[in-house]
């Protein structure tokens, strides 16, 4: 079993910028992916950003260029640095990982993200 602890979500205005962290503990053969979805209220949850261990990132269109996805293999760690949040990335945010290609996926608690004037 992997434990995944997410941080770092909160309140921030439109135009401003919010870091994510999300540690994993617990049983860990190989972090493969990690990674974040995000669900608004009313949405779908939806694949915002992910890395693999050897450093290929993944975005979705709608946060290219404005979030930056990385992680530390050594702590186990994925962070996601989001800059220009614009009102339409308010959601839960939730981290994800999994420890090969087609392994089940372990799902932090969410954290989440409000931008708002």
């Amino acid at each position: 079993q992997v434990q995944l602890v997410e941080s770092g979500g909160g309140l921030v205005q439109p135009g401003g910028s919010l870091r994510l962290s999300c540690a994993a503990s617990g049983t860990i053969f190989s972090l493969y992916v990690m990674g974040w979805y995000r669900q608004a209220p009313g949405k779908q949850r939806e694949l915002v950003a992910a890395i693999v261990s050897g450093g290929t990132t993944n975005y979705a269109d709608s946060v290219k260029g404005r979030f930056t996805i990385s992680r530390d293999n050594a702590k186990n760690t994925v962070y996601l640095q989001m800059n220009r949040l614009k009102l339409e990335d308010t959601a839960v945010y939730y981290c994800y990982t999994k420890q090969a290609v087609g392994g089940i996926p372990y799902w932090g608690q969410g954290t989440q993200v409000i931008v708002s004037s």
